[in-house]
């Protein structure tokens, strides 16, 4: 009866043993935070832009925070991908269109974002997204990202809308064109 007693607790002590040997590396807390650091930097930082434009008028402009990254997205609903044109660089200052009124922009790089639509129906002239010239985007809480630091609303003149992003640096950004959207996503690191 002993031995027997004997061999069951070093049988259940091998299993418990076997067990936490198989558990996978990645997920251990620390393999994990160690992934989560390994990040893509061949974004560049040059001016990036797409020559098309929509009727179609922007509705929204909201942020997320990721791993990598900040993101900040236009929403423009019913245009395709392939009407959905952009223009994307780094300024030393934030100028609106029209007036040429400069708007301070906080952080330590400014990137002038504008997308080929307007911010407003262009049948009635009414505004489709609540932005003010030269205030801070609407509903954006910038809180706790780590490279974005400030949104400005520029303007939609002639068929463009205009927003100044003040980011920590001067980071390497990438532009991505989906259906309904432009995604401007800023590198934490280089």
């Amino acid at each position: 009866m002993i031995r027997t007693r004997t061999a069951w607790a070093a049988a259940a002590l091998m299993t418990a043993t076997l067990a936490v040997a198989a558990v996978p590396a990645e997920a251990t807390p620390v393999a994990a935070t160690t992934a989560a650091t390994a990040c893509p930097t061949g974004w560049g930082s040059v001016d990036k832009s797409f020559t098309a434009s929509t009727a179609k008028p922007l509705k929204n402009i909201r942020t997320g925070r990721h791993d990598c990254y900040d993101r900040l997205v236009f929403d423009i609903p019913g245009a395709g991908a392939g009407e959905l044109g952009y223009s994307v660089g780094y300024v030393d200052h934030f100028y609106l269109d029209g007036s040429g009124r400069e708007v301070p922009v906080s952080g330590g790089a400014i990137l002038e974002l504008r997308v080929h639509a307007p911010a407003y129906d262009p049948e009635t002239g009414q505004a489709s997204y609540p932005g003010a010239s030269g205030r801070p985007l609407p509903g954006v809480n910038l809180t706790g990202y780590r490279t974005f630091r400030d949104a400005k609303y520029g303007v939609s003149f002639e068929g463009d809308t205009q927003v100044g992003l003040g980011v920590r640096a001067r980071l390497p950004f990438r532009v991505q064109v989906l259906t309904d959207h432009i995604v401007v996503d800023v590198a934490h690191t280089w």
